[in-house]
Parts: C-alpha cells; structure tokens; sequence
C-alpha cells in the first residue's frame, strides 16, 4: 500500500513529502487512514538525529489518531469505520513477564517503536504518524473517544499517558496536593488530569505569563519559581510533584518542596546529568522517580477517563506544509500547547 508521507530524509533536514509503501493487512492487523498526528518534542530530537542512531529516511509521529478501513480476519477489538488511535509503540513479544503485565514499554526483548524502529523482526522499518495511513498489530490499536475533538485527542497518545501513568502510580487522589513543573506540552496535560482526579493543583513555572493559563487549564494557584522567596515559601507542600521540564533546572530546590513521604517524578529529559544531594531525599524520606509512557491497557485507560471527564490536549491545528515551521516554533515555546497536523493535507 503507498501512501504519502513527510519525510526527514536525512539527519538535520527539512521533512519534506515522500512516499512509502505499508505493509499488507495481515489476519491480525488493522489499516488506519490517520485523520490527525500530534507533533512531540521527540519527534524533533529524533528527525534532527540528537539522540543517535536515526533510522532515515525518517517518518515521525506517534500520537495518532484515524478510522478503521481495514481489519484482518483474526481482528476483533475495532471493526472497519471504528476510530482508532496508535502511540508509542506498534508491537512487543507478547510473551516476557512485562508484556504479560501490560507493561509492553518494558519488553525484555525491547517493543516495536512506532517510527524509527523496526518490526518485532528487527529488520522491516517503521514509519509513523505523519502519514496517510498506517498498519498496526491489533493489540496496539486504541479506542477512541467519540465526544472529544479528535485533533487534541492524538496529543493525549503520548502527552495524555506520559503524564497520567505517574499521577496513577503515584496515587494521585482527591486531597492530594500536586505540583507541576512547567507548562508546556507535557505540564498542561498534568494540570488537567491531576485536577479531574481531583488534586489540589498548583503550577510552578518561571514565567509569570503562564499564571493565567494555568488556572484556565484547572490549576489552583501559581508559584514563580524565579521569585527569590519562592523555594523557601513552599518548603513541604506538596504530596507530589511532576517535572516536565526538559532543560537543565535545580532538583534539588523542588525536592525541598515536597512533604516527607513525598515524590517527584520526571518525565522531562534535560540533556545533561543533574546534581542530586542526597540530603534533598534524606531528609524526609523523599523518592525522585522518573516514568515512561505507558502500556496499551493503562494507555486506554487513559483514554477513557479523558472522555468521561471531558479531557483533551490544547491543540494548534496545521497542515503539512507547516512542520518544519512547527518544529522551530516547539523549539520556541511558540505553542500551546501541541500541534496537531491535518493529515488529509499529505497529500497536496
């Protein structure tokens, strides 16, 4: 099956159109025409080759979102028109301890990534979001909602689960007083989702200009970081904190932040090693945790509780043409919060 794609055909240039040819639909695969793909910040690092060993030419995208216009014939978990969304990953063995747990990011024999990876076979390349269609292994095929826009739901496929599997597992609840480091792609997606599990919210950013946008999102106050006071007012307040920042910034100034017994968990990657005093965990029992997306069972989990709560991304709508512009413009901050590419426009 050829479809048209945008391409970065080789390590730091421009994604331009393309076409690849996708696999038959086998008995237990499904075809998807993609409808929307969200642009990730590692959509980025990964086109331009800054975390090495790119596979180009290189079609990112893992936040997908499309209809069913094909199913195999061992395929029962969505039938032909159904919407359907594909994130991180595309397939994994299926049989280690991990992936009998549904925890298939963590496969022993390591997932199918769903772009600049290859199949299970460790030789057929993947191709991801940004694309006309795509075929996928049934069991890393996901439901989607039908009540949300489905634009600012493909974000949900990474920024949703990379920010809801550590509120879970961290027992976010009702009372539970969260922090949000940054607010950005992955920090407005923690906004919203810790105050729908009915978290007391508060952002801490160093722009004061975020401050209304995050109570917009649900957030119940605003700290700015960059205050000299800030650190030392908010000394073992929170319960837990998420830092989604991926620049280099002072854990240990946050760790001071939270209560005994409390967390901090990671989901941003600054590109260089950050200094940790082991007085910052000491003190208090603290833990620094860092969480990886998720798998499919919890991921649609996620995407469920999205939809009962009304829960979707902040998107910026853009057509192919605009991915490279979109790309400098992450790089900027100038978004809020995610893009989301119309996929109908791969093909002009």
């Amino acid at each position: 099956m050829q479809t048209k794609v945008y391409a970065a055909p080789a390590a730091k240039q421009p994604l331009a159109p393309s076409t690849i040819e996708r696999r038959d639909v086998g008995p237990n695969d499904v075809a998807i025409d993609i409808l929307f793909s969200g642009i990730c910040h590692s959509d980025i690092h990964q086109a331009r080759d800054e975390w090495g060993a790119g596979r180009f030419p290189m079609v990112p995208g893992h936040e997908i979102v499309g209809r069913v216009t094909k199913v195999g014939a061992n395929v029962t978990k969505v039938t032909i028109g159904d919407l359907a969304g594909v994130g991180c990953m595309v397939d994994s063995c299926g049989d280690c301890t991990y992936c009998r747990e549904d925890h298939e990011q963590f496969c022993e024999k390591g997932n199918a990534g769903t772009y600049n990876a290859t199949e299970m076979d460790r030789k057929t390349p993947t191709y991801g979001g940004y694309s006309q269609q795509i075929v996928v292994v049934e069991r890393f095929v996901l439901k989607v909602p039908t009540n949300l826009e489905l634009a600012a739901v493909a974000p949900l496929l990474c920024a949703g689960i990379t920010t809801y599997s550590p509120l879970k597992q961290w027992q976010c609840r009702p009372g539970s007083k969260v922090g949000v480091v940054g607010l950005g792609g992955l920090g407005h997606m923690a906004v919203k989702i810790a105050a729908a599990m009915g978290a007391e919210v508060t952002m801490l950013s160093t722009s004061q200009k975020k401050a209304e946008d995050a109570k917009k999102l649900g957030a119940h106050d605003f700290v700015l970081t960059s205050d000299k006071d800030a650190f030392s007012k908010n000394k073992g307040r929170f319960d837990l904190i998420i830092d989604t920042v991926s620049a280099a910034h002072d854990y240990n100034a946050f760790l001071r932040c939270l209560r005994p017994y409390g967390a901090m968990i990671c989901v941003g990657a600054p590109p260089e090693p950050q200094q940790i005093s082991a007085f910052s965990l000491i003190g208090g029992n603290k833990r620094l945790a860092g969480s990886m997306i998720g798998g499919i069972r919890e991921t649609q989990e996620m995407l469920d509780f999205c939809s009962a709560k009304n829960i979707a991304a902040e998107v910026e709508v853009i057509s192919a043409k605009q991915i490279n512009e979109a790309y400098e413009r992450t790089l900027k901050g100038d978004v809020r919060y995610r893009f989301s590419i119309d996929a109908r426009t791969f093909a002009e």
